[in-house]
């Protein structure tokens, strides 16, 4: 099938064996009851293979809702799926499923990463070293002012090292804004923030910058943020002007079978309606800028 038909949100690429691999939210299923993810293959990134499911939901499994944000990733030998899951008596979380193979079959792997006292979603992985870190959104539901955060994870992945951090919230954007929408769809008064699709990525002059995605002027967006120290936990400077300005988001960065660096985000997002979409991208005067010409 065509990119095009693909029909998911949140797309993600993990780029193995001279292949693409890509992943994403089912948009059916993204905002009811859900039972797996998929995987798209390709040697093009345009014409796929799949959907292959590479997870279902087992009997007497705890999730059946918020399976969101699949990112796979080839670590030690094996692969990590990074993803939320949540239920009716749970608040929404990071796990990490594992597998042999890209298309899996993937199984569970870790208990809830993030605080089970919290409404935690779409984590990302990062590696400064031989430590890896969890990178994920505190979301609007405890924090109206949307709060990213971090923890270390043990280095088989499977739990944090101590507490979460805060990096930044979604209010110090100057793109971003409150959701018009907070009081008629949660019940929320006053501004409403939030942060979800985080993906850390490092500059060949060594910045560390990170896009993540809010609400804009004109609808969901993504923007970029900048560490002032080059690690992970910052303090981190946001760029005024979005990356990405309307109807569209949850991107992440790779380096294509050419070497060139790829940026890929669903679009529109209408439900229903997403599918990935691929830009080139530079680096200019020490940050990411987008090519939407291709």
């Amino acid at each position: 099938m065509k990119t095009t038909e693909v029909n998911i949100c949140d797309p993600f690429v993990l780029v193995y064996n001279h292949k693409y691999y890509l992943y994403g939210t089912r948009s059916a299923t993204c905002w009811g009851k859900a039972d797996g993810f998929d995987c798209y293959v390709s040697e093009d990134m345009d014409n796929w293979q799949g959907p292959i499911e590479i997870f279902h939901r087992p009997e007497g499994f705890f999730a059946d809702q918020n399976y969101w944000a699949p990112e796979c990733y080839s670590y030690h030998g094996s692969f990590y799926l990074v993803t939320t899951l949540g239920a009716e008596d749970r608040k929404k979380g990071v796990y990490i499923l594992k597998a042999d193979q890209p298309t899996g079959p993937f199984v569970p792997y870790s208990e809830q990463i993030t605080p089970k006292e919290w409404a935690s979603i779409d984590g990302t992985l990062y590696f400064e070293g031989e430590v890896p870190y969890l990178i994920f959104s505190h979301s609007f539901e405890d924090q109206p002012d949307g709060d990213m955060c971090v923890v270390e994870l043990s280095k088989d992945l499977k739990e944090p090292m101590g507490e979460p951090k805060l990096l930044f919230s979604a209010n110090e954007a100057e793109w971003a804004h409150s959701v018009p929408f907070a009081k008629k769809e949660f019940g929320m008064d006053g501004d409403v923030y939030f942060t979800d699709g985080p993906y850390v990525f490092k500059l060949s002059d060594g910045t560390l910058t990170m896009t993540w995605s809010s609400w804009g002027t004109k609808g969901y967006a993504i923007g970029q943020a900048i560490s002032k120290t080059g690690n992970v936990f910052g303090p981190w400077e946001q760029i005024a002007t979005p990356f990405w300005p309307e109807n569209g988001g949850h991107g992440m960065i790779f380096t294509d079978l050419n070497g060139q660096q790829q940026f890929t985000l669903h679009y529109p997002n209408d439900k229903y309606q997403e599918h990935p979409c691929f830009y080139r991208v530079r680096e200019v005067a020490g940050k990411l800028t987008i090519d939407r010409s291709n």
